[in-house]
């Protein structure tokens, strides 16, 4: 059975390279015909140290932004994953975030906020306010049938990625932070904090490095001819 976060592991492109409640994402080679998608299938990549592995599944990437964009608004939590002197960690947090795609060098930025203490603010002090992590975000997530075990599969998009964690120190970024935090999350948005406010919580964000976003749709069902 195919997991949402599993099988979107084997995602690599650079940065520029859902739950949208139209319809889902779609790969940029969704309309391919199914006997050419076997050849978009990257079986013969390896892991090289300093480079971005490409995506196996080709035909299930998504690269145009609009779809990257909806993947993002429909994901409500976004997962961080971290090491520090204590080991590995993740955590599972509400995220606003900051997508441009039209510069030459397209950029996004999760934010997201905690209490003043805690193990994960502690490793970002520790890592001099850039501490490497990864993240992992999906949605349109539902169960296929299959006939037999092994045809039971799940569809999903998903986006994962690699970035730099910090601490917002500005009180003008952290007020934006948590500002696109409460549009996001809460349908609220221009929301304004107070500087007492902001000084009870620690604005965070994620850089992104590099991260892929992915699409495995849900098949169509066949329709038999009477």
């Amino acid at each position: 059975m195919t997991d949402a976060t599993s099988a979107a592991s084997d995602a690599a492109i650079p940065v520029m390279s859902a739950h949208n409640t139209s319809a889902p994402a779609q790969s940029s080679n969704a309309d391919v015909p199914a006997s050419r998608k076997e050849s978009l299938r990257r079986d013969h990549e390896h892991t090289v140290a300093g480079e971005h592995r490409p995506m196996r599944r080709a035909d299930r990437e998504v690269t145009d932004p609009n779809d990257i964009r909806a993947i993002l608004d429909g994901c409500d939590i976004v997962r961080i994953a971290y090491q520090d002197e204590e080991g590995l960690s993740i955590v599972p947090v509400n995220f606003g975030y900051r997508y441009d795609a039209d510069s030459d060098s397209p950029s996004l930025t999760l934010f997201l906020h905690s209490a003043l203490h805690g193990r994960k603010i502690d490793a970002i002090r520790a890592a001099q306010n850039a501490m490497d992590v990864a993240f992992e975000m999906e949605c349109d997530c539902e169960v296929i049938e299959g006939r037999t075990a092994c045809n039971w599969s799940e569809s999903f998009t998903s986006i994962i990625g690699t970035g730099t964690a910090s601490i917002i120190e500005d009180f003008a970024e952290a007020n934006t932070a948590l500002s696109l935090l409460m549009a996001k999350q809460a349908h609220m948005p221009n929301i304004q904090f107070t500087e007492r406010q902001l000084a009870t919580v620690t604005a965070w964000k994620v850089t992104a490095t590099h991260f892929t976003a992915k699409n495995h749709p849900k098949p169509t069902p066949h329709r038999h001819s009477a």
